[in-house]
């Protein structure tokens, strides 16, 4: 595992795949922790159910970063709100 271990995360080896594979922090300790306390499968299945973001218009995107608070996306183009989506 690289940097300090963090006693919190419940599955450490699925959370260091999910930041390799470009996950925030907080997104690859969410989904690791529902991991191991329902298990990897039943976590796998409730994925996947919206369509990606280029599929989005961008009042959608920008309603959805007003969600999760991100600031400084108000007059952003799409591929800017896409890429902070998919960074928090």
């Amino acid at each position: 595992m690289t940097g300090t271990v963090n006693a919190s995360l419940k599955d450490p080896e699925l959370y260091e795949k999910l930041r390799s594979d470009g996950a925030s922090q907080a997104k690859a300790a969410r989904i690791s922790n529902a991991a191991a306390k329902e298990g990897r499968s039943v976590v796998g299945a409730r994925g996947g159910r919206r369509e990606p973001y280029e599929d989005w218009t961008v009042p959608e995107l920008r309603k959805r970063a007003r969600e999760l608070d991100l600031a400084g996306l108000s007059k952003s183009r799409k591929a800017v709100l896409i890429a902070a989506l998919r960074e928090h």
